[in-house]
């Protein structure tokens, strides 16, 4: 029983990283899905093979299992593309309270308690705790709340004092095993994933999200070692590989370290840069209308406030107007646009846009010189120039849409509000920007309606 359960969980093994190279490019992702998901119900499945498993409580494991089924398919299928950030959130969140539990359970069951299994148990359960609470907060940044919440000296205190009083717990743990010193490893982990993400601000969430649920992988796999589980090594090793890599990449795309992120380090910014402001240029939606048609080359750069409007269809809407009059349309693509890696892909691919007419920062900044127009719908600190030209800006360092190469700019947005960063946009007052203000989706719906009648 055990050879064959080890066998499915190299088939597992085999599937989740087939998957994760499926979902490596757009056109194959959804395979990636349908692979990685059958490595998933054969690992369940084999589970069952354990010699050491006690089927007397089946009924109730797989109540469980298909509760879960239907609670999750039923939230994948009822979220909004403008929530999926949240959902990603919730559900990594969920993954490291389970790793947590089955943590603390496996300490009160356990008779034998070697000294290799209390440390898996404590470290997961620590991890597994921060990743489930930081989690829930981070849903609820990304629903707006604790907005007005900043960065302090006190809070970094705590949480060095938080991070020494966890360590320390764990050292006593093992010396003197206590599944009550594990349920404060658990209480301490939950409290530092609450002050740990509650000083960051909205803007950071991307790199806060790819570090949870790094947490998260790498608490499954340490707990994979805890209860003999080479499916959980394998897939937890997976994810928090993934997740720190992914980590890494973020915080550069937005001038972070990864050390201020697990410190608290960095978010809502109240400094704000001084430059000298021009003079605001505004442009109606019958002239915008006639810029763009009258263009070779238009790209466009979507950022939060298009998700927030939910106006992907109308962009998209633009786009196959504008190439039915010969206009070239591309996407720019910022890493870090909207709440989370890949929140403008998903969106625009729920607008059934073309995946080829996506193109990351690196590809679409050299063509920004031979742009007649860029189209900006609710970006913001992704287009400052401030983040190449000011070296007393917050943003100083950050790469950015080098948007200000084009000939034309029009930029779509509510209000001369500042990004999350907290510091004014220069792009504003730039002699090439055209201010076009209000609602993002009305507002592509007046630019449809000029363009057809163009």
């Amino acid at each position: 029983m055990d050879i064959l359960r080890e066998l499915g969980y190299l088939i597992s093994a085999f599937l989740f990283i087939l998957g994760i190279k499926y979902m490596g490019n757009p056109v194959t992702a959804i395979k990636g899905n349908i692979v990685s998901f059958v490595g998933m119900i054969i690992a369940v499945v084999f589970t069952f093979f354990h010699s050491t498993v006690n089927l007397g409580n089946l009924w109730f494991i797989l109540l469980a299992i298909l509760l879960g089924s239907f609670v999750g398919a039923y939230l994948a299928q009822s979220v909004k593309f403008t929530e999926m950030p949240q959902m990603v959130s919730f559900f990594n969140g969920m993954g490291g309270l389970t790793i947590a539990l089955i943590s603390v359970v496996e300490f009160f069951h356990k008779s034998n308690l070697d000294s290799f299994f209390i440390m898996s148990a404590g470290f997961s359960g620590a991890i597994g705790s921060v990743s489930f609470v930081g989690s829930m907060l981070a849903m609820a940044k990304l629903w707006g709340m604790f907005e007005k919440s900043k960065k302090s000296m006190a809070i970094r205190i705590f949480n060095l004092g938080l991070i020494i009083s966890i360590f320390l717990v764990f050292v006593i743990l093992i010396l003197k095993p206590s599944p009550w010193l594990l349920i404060m490893l658990f209480i301490l982990g939950g409290t530092l994933g609450f002050s740990g993400v509650f000083p960051i601000g909205g803007a950071d969430m991307p790199v806060v999200i790819a570090l949870l649920n790094a947490f998260t992988g790498l608490a499954a796999s340490i707990a994979g070692f805890a209860i003999n589980n080479n499916a959980m090594i394998v897939s937890g090793t997976l994810v928090g590989a993934s997740g720190t890599i992914l980590t890494i990449l973020m915080a550069k795309a937005m001038n972070r370290t990864v050390w201020g992120v697990i410190v608290g380090g960095f978010g809502g910014v109240d400094q704000t840069s001084k430059f000298e402001k021009g003079n605001i240029q505004e442009i109606g939606v019958q002239d915008a209308a006639i810029l763009l048609c009258y263009s070779k080359k238009v790209v466009i750069v979507p950022g939060y406030g298009m998700a927030v409007s939910n106006a992907q269809n109308e962009v998209h809407e633009i786009e196959e107007l504008l190439e039915k009059k010969g206009v070239e349309v591309k996407y720019a693509i910022h890493p870090v646009a909207g709440r989370m890696p890949g929140h403008m892909n998903v969106l625009l691919a729920e607008a059934k846009v073309d995946y080829s007419k996506l193109y990351e920062m690196e590809k679409i900044n050299p063509e920004f010189k031979t742009t007649d127009v860029v189209l900006i719908v609710g970006a913001n600190d992704i287009v400052n120039p401030a983040a190449k030209n000011n070296p007393n800006s917050p943003l100083y360092g950050m790469p950015i849409l080098e948007v200000d190469q084009a000939q034309n700019i029009i930029f779509m947005k509510r209000s001369l509000r500042p990004g999350f960063a907290g510091v004014d946009n220069e792009l504003f007052f730039n002699s090439k920007t055209r201010m076009l203000f209000g609602d993002a989706k009305e507002t592509l719906k007046k630019l449809i309606s000029e363009i057809k009648n163009l």
